[in-house]
């Protein structure tokens, strides 16, 4: 993000005070350009597919010393339907939230006996990107376990806090000025409706925890590491703030 552009924000945070912008919630698909919207929506061209299309490879690849697949566990990814929409979801073994990727890589080293993947690796990402699919069009739902409850609350604490040098919060760019435009681009609503997402920028796939080190680096923030217990809670916190919207892995975006 640029210099002048942040000027920009901060100028109008400024004249917004509190006060959010009264709108319903959106994708950020329906604000995208004509030629980006088509390139979501057609699988052909969708270039988050070919990543898809690897985890579908990578699901029923035997790894580990136990030589065991996804596959062997779970039968056909389709039966994957609805799994992606729940998470982050609460780990009885932690005691705590874990993204779909974390759990991923628990069953890993759990069952096949293999080493976790890495963040944002190719592996990891195609197969969030499979599982995430089959959930393509389902409404994200909202947490329903009691015990993510404080969970969530610490994630809408971190959603509002307002860091870095620039002495942004999410909110600051998502809710009291989602609509407005920060040079040509449009500041979404920030819901997680597409990830794994490909996004042009990036021309690669990436993850949820991605998108938010990057805005908190634009914030002149230290983003948190990856799988950190504060990205997690304040993905449990977009997770509750979407739910009802539809699942559109993988989309695209600019």
């Amino acid at each position: 993000m640029r210099p002048v552009g942040l000027l920009l924000v901060a100028s109008a945070l400024a004249g917004a005070a509190d006060i959010a912008i009264a709108q319903a919630r959106r994708s950020g698909f329906v604000d995208m350009s004509p030629a980006t919207r088509a390139m979501q929506a057609d699988d052909a061209a969708n270039p988050g597919m070919l990543s898809v299309l690897e985890g579908v490879a990578q699901w029923s690849r035997p790894v580990g010393p136990a030589q065991r697949a996804c596959a062997d566990c779970h039968g056909e990814a389709a039966r994957m339907a609805g799994v992606a929409v729940r998470y982050p979801a609460f780990d009885a073994a932690t005691h705590s939230p874990i993204t779909l990727e974390q759990r991923i890589n628990a069953c890993r080293i759990r069952w096949q006996q293999a080493p976790a993947l890495a963040w944002e690796s190719r592996e990891l990402l195609s197969l969030g990107a499979l599982v995430a699919t089959q959930s393509r069009g389902l409404a994200i739902e909202a947490p329903k376990d009691p015990r993510l409850a404080p969970f969530v609350e610490r994630g809408r604490h971190r959603f509002e806090q307002r860091i870095g040098q620039l002495n942004f919060s999410c909110r600051d760019c998502h809710d009291t000025l989602a609509g407005r435009r920060l040079g040509a681009a449009l500041i979404p609503q920030g819901h997680p409706t597409g990830y794994p997402i490909y996004r042009l920028e990036w021309q690669s796939l990436g993850s949820l925890q991605r998108r938010l080190r990057n805005c908190m680096t634009g914030v002149r923030a230290e983003p948190h590491a990856f799988g950190s217990v504060e990205h997690v809670e304040l993905e449990l916190y977009l997770q509750s703030r979407a739910a009802g919207m539809a699942l559109e892995t993988p989309a695209v975006r600019p």
